[in-house]
C-alpha cells in the first residue's frame, strides 16, 4: 500500500493525524504553486487551506492507489484560476525558480546582483503570460510535473499542454531575448525549451 493510500484509508477511518500528515506532505508545493499563479501570498495561503478543505470533503471519492499529488494540484490550480479571474492582477515572486536557473557553487556579489536583475526580468516575462500558459510553465518548470500530470491537473489533453508550453516558452524566449538588461543571457546561458 502506498503512503498516500495508507493516509487516505486512515483519514476515512476518522484519523485526524493522518489528515495532518497529508497536509504537511503537500502544503509547501501547493502553496508555492498557488503563489506562482496568483502572485499573492495571502491568496496562496487561502487557496492552500481551501484546497485541503475540499480534498477532505471528497476523500471518499479519491483513487488512493495512485499518488494524490496530481489530484491536489488540480484542486489548487482550479482555485488559483478562480482567484485570478476575480482579481485580474498578478505579480509573481519566482525567486525559487530563478535560483534554480542560477544554481551554482559559490555566488559572488556580482553574480548575486546579476541574479537579482535576472529575477526581475524573468518575473516580468512570466507575468506577461496568460493564465493558461503561466500555469503550465509553473507546473512544468517549478513543480516538475510531467506533461501527462499537467494535463490531468488542468483537465485538458496532453497535446494542449505541449502547445501551451511551447508557445509560453516561445513568448518568454522572445521577451527575454529582447530585454537589454540581460545582455545575451538568454542567447547563451538560460535555456527555455
Amino acid at each position: 500500500m502506498s503512503d498516500d493510500a495508507e493516509l487516505v484509508s486512515r483519514i476515512l477511518d476518522g484519523d485526524i493525524k493522518a489528515f495532518e500528515a497529508l497536509y504537511h506532505k503537500y502544503k509547501r508545493q501547493l502553496y508555492y504553486t498557488a503563489l506562482g499563479i496568483t502572485g499573492d501570498s495571502g491568496a496562496a495561503e487561502e487557496i492552500l487551506q481551501d484546497s485541503f478543505v475540499r480534498a477532505y470533503a471528497a476523500m471518499g471519492r479519491v483513487d488512493a492507489s495512485v499518488s494524490l499529488a496530481p489530484w491536489l494540484y488540480r484542486i489548487a490550480v482550479n482555485l488559483s484560476y478562480n482567484w485570478t479571474n476575480r482579481h485580474r492582477h498578478w505579480s509573481l515572486d519566482i525567486d525559487k525558480w530563478v535560483e534554480r536557473l542560477l544554481a551554482g557553487p559559490a555566488v559572488s556579489p556580482e553574480h548575486a546582483a546579476e541574479g537579482s536583475e535576472l529575477r526581475d526580468v524573468v518575473q516580468e516575462a512570466v507575468a506577461s503570460l496568460g493564465f493558461k500558459q503561466r500555469a503550465v510553465v509553473i507546473l512544468f518548470y517549478l513543480q516538475g510535473f510531467s506533461l501527462s500530470e499537467i494535463a490531468y491537473i488542468l483537465d485538458c489533453p496532453v497535446g494542449t499542454v505541449k502547445s501551451r508550453l511551447h508557445y509560453a516558452c516561445k513568448a518568454l524566449r522572445q521577451k527575454l531575448s529582447g530585454d537589454t538588461r540581460l545582455a545575451g543571457e538568454v542567447a547563451y546561458g538560460t535555456s527555455l525549451r
